[in-house]
């Protein structure tokens, strides 16, 4: 496959592996609204997440039904979140001449424009606030999560591969991918005034880029491979949440290097210093913890094995029990009625 222009914006190739892919982003349109792939791949992430995590929480020792409204919560404060942190950071890009204007431009997501780290903040401040309400142990329930949330970040980015966008620097890695859309962005955002001649990055339309989106997918679901396996083996509560940090803060580290989108304070990468500060802090407060735990290990059980979390789950499946029997008693005098009934009929009674 040789290096040329692309004139279709859906056609999007992978050169040195001669595959070549033809993706509308628009994946059906109902009553004149336009579904993205994106959302509906987003959507795709988050329901296996659920159906990851809500049947282990008892192995973490957490109610599931109890924090039914604790992933709601979250998962609406982790869409508005990334919105929000997406949009301050290119605040110019989305103001209009009026306010509608502006408000329609900021809740416009079909296409994109979510940032990751506003949607941990904003899921975090939301989720971990209704766990405070309903009693819900916080760590517990962050290790259980942000095992789903790897899913979800493993499957999401593949909205980013559909809409041709996070792809990095060019590249001549047999990874390499490009684009009718990728060489769209390069040719415009290169010109004066685009962010690329702005940031100084030099790019070349024809060539291939580092798909940073396929990059971060396959890390995400690495670590949730690895997460799970250790989840197992865990030494206490909120060491699979520091393992995240670490583990996701350090790949982004490096591949937000090579992205030609970044959300830029003057001339510093924003996600990439929260990157390494959050890799940073991770390993430092593992290796503190984790002393602390080898030398006063009764101080760090485990919330499954306490006596409360036992108490908890025992009387949640009392409570399950007894609605489950109240249905049947129910159900069987409904049908005893119901027998009743017909053999009335059967004898003439006037109803």
């Amino acid at each position: 496959m040789t290096e040329s222009e692309i004139t279709n914006p859906y056609i999007i190739q992978f050169p040195a592996l001669d595959w070549e892919f033809e993706i509308n982003p628009t994946a059906v349109t109902v009553f004149g609204l336009s579904i993205q792939w994106y959302g509906i791949i987003i959507a795709f992430g988050l329901l296996l997440a659920v159906l990851y995590c809500f049947p282990r929480m008892k192995k973490f020792g957490i109610n599931s039904d109890d924090a039914v409204d604790a992933v709601i919560g979250g998962v609406i404060g982790g869409v508005v979140g990334a919105r929000l942190y997406f949009v301050a950071m290119k605040w110019d890009d989305y103001k209009q001449d009026t306010l509608k204007d502006t408000f329609l431009a900021v809740i416009n997501t079909r296409n994109g424009g979510l940032a990751i780290y506003g949607g941990i903040i904003g899921a975090l401040i939301v989720g971990l606030t209704i766990c405070k309400i309903k009693k819900i142990k916080m760590f517990p329930m962050l290790d259980i999560s942000l095992m789903g949330f790897l899913i979800g970040q493993g499957i999401g980015r593949w909205g980013n591969f559909v809409n041709q966008e996070a792809f990095g620097i060019n590249t001549d890695s047999i990874f390499g991918m490009t684009g009718g859309r990728i060489q769209q962005i390069i040719l415009r955002e290169t010109q004066i005034g685009g962010s690329m001649y702005e940031n100084g990055i030099n790019m070349m339309w024809e060539k291939p880029v580092h798909p940073c989106f396929l990059y971060e997918s396959v890390w995400c679901l690495l670590g949730f491979v690895i997460l799970a396996f250790y989840s197992k083996h865990r030494k206490y509560d909120g060491q699979l949440t520091l393992m995240y940090m670490a583990w996701y803060g350090a790949e982004r580290a490096v591949v937000e290097g090579l992205r030609i989108d970044s959300l830029m304070i003057g001339n510093v990468r924003v996600s990439q210093l929260v990157s390494v500060i959050i890799l940073i802090v991770s390993v430092i407060l593992q290796i503190v913890i984790g002393l602390n735990a080898k030398r006063d290990p009764e101080k760090y059980v485990l919330y499954v094995n306490t006596e409360e979390s036992k108490l908890m789950l025992k009387k949640s499946v009392s409570v399950n029990t007894e609605n489950d029997e109240e249905e049947i008693v129910i159900t069987s005098d409904e049908e005893d009625d119901e027998d009743n009934t017909k053999e009335d009929l059967k004898n003439g009674t006037d109803y």
